[in-house]
């Protein structure tokens, strides 16, 4: 008997995230996903009117295709998969590999290459498409939450049908003081990190891109990030861990990057010339996550943090910035890990991951639960 919960998720995908339509072409992008929400998925856009379009993937098999690719092959898979996402209106990716780490052994230059060869195919994913994109629950993710595999699997689907329509409304105030704002300043441990997001704009993320979600981002004026952020959320790139990240700014650009693995930290970072300046800024408040799982789909949402992220800019906050890289590393300033605050245009809006004006509030962890 397939999970109840299978529905309700596969429903809020096509229902809310992507809202599917007659006639729409959607391409379910399955990757180490059990076969069961796959077919519920697919039954879900044919219920809605949509023609789904299925690829089943497996990350230990992707591995050994980056592990020898070369321009011509990469630029090969780019061209018939552009073509794909082209010809449909909506994406839906469904990722679920039991080992995060399964690149890790991957040389940096392969996955550079690919990623830059193939970062068409996403740009158009991402500016062309409705899509969302998740993660499936599996035991390595359990583990990296420090929970069993069953507790891990309910606060899942805790987290992925929450009412992000709630959540929506109450994103609202604060979406509306970002578009307006102009300089911001982060506080904390090790951090004093200053920047413009003057007509850079501001966008609400309320489940229709990612599941879990709960953020609201913008992006630096590209030369104005000056100072220093110490991270305290370990982050996985590449498949390589990091811990202890700490980037130093000046005019917006990358002049010093340290972390536990300094030397591939900054292979990464000079993938390109936009790799050492910053393509998004951004809030995290979803009331169910509190703590990292080195899973960034989930770590970027946690309540009472904040990411900042070397590399590409999306096109609706747009600072320029053009890069093959895009990592979102994570601050969480919650009393417990250290404390911190935020300011737009001198007011402090958030202080030791708690929002403080009243029109704020409702974002609070006690008022979205």
């Amino acid at each position: 008997m397939t999970d109840p919960r299978y529905q309700k998720l596969a429903r809020l995908l096509v229902g809310y995230s992507t809202k599917i339509r007659k006639g729409d072409r959607v391409l379910l992008d399955m990757i180490d996903a059990p076969d069961e929400f796959s077919l519920e998925l697919m039954r879900v856009v044919r219920g809605a009117g949509g023609t789904p379009l299925i690829e089943v993937r497996h990350t230990r098999v992707s591995r050994e295709i980056v592990l020898a690719t070369d321009e011509n092959h990469a630029a090969l898979l780019r061209d018939i998969e552009l073509f794909r996402m082209k010809k449909v209106q909506a994406y839906i990716a469904v990722r679920g590999s039991a080992n995060a780490s399964e690149n890790a052994d991957v040389p940096g230059d392969r996955l550079s290459l690919y990623s830059r060869v193939l970062r068409p195919v996403q740009d158009w994913r991402v500016n062309k498409t409705r899509w969302c994109v998740l993660r499936w629950p599996t035991p390595s993710m359990a583990q990296a939450a420090g929970m069993s595999t069953e507790a891990f699997e309910n606060l899942y689907f805790d987290v992925c049908t929450m009412d992000y329509a709630k959540m929506a409304r109450a994103m609202v105030p604060l979406e509306r003081r970002m578009k307006r704002a102009d300089r911001v300043h982060i506080k904390g441990p090790d951090t004093d990190l200053t920047f413009s997001i003057k007509g850079i704009g501001a966008k609400k993320c309320r489940g229709d891109h990612n599941i879990p979600d709960g953020e609201v981002y913008s992006c630096p004026v590209k030369d104005s990030v000056n100072g220093v952020i110490h991270f305290n959320t370990p982050t996985i790139y590449s498949g390589a861990k990091f811990e202890n990240v700490r980037l130093e700014f000046e005019d917006g650009r990358i002049r010093s990057a340290t972390a536990n693995n300094s030397r591939r930290l900054n292979e990464i970072l000079d993938t390109d010339a936009g790799a050492r300046f910053v393509g998004e800024f951004s809030l995290g408040l979803n009331p169910f996550i509190l703590n990292p799982m080195c899973d960034i789909l989930f770590d970027e949402k946690i309540a009472g943090s904040l990411h900042f992220t070397p590399g590409q800019a999306y096109e609706e906050c747009d600072n320029g910035n053009r890069s093959a890289v895009h990592w979102d590393m994570v601050l969480i300033q919650r009393p417990e890990w250290g404390g911190g605050e935020v300011w737009l245009d001198g007011e402090l809006i958030r202080k030791d991951g708690l929002f403080v004006p009243r029109d704020l509030k409702p974002l609070n962890p006690a008022a979205l639960k």
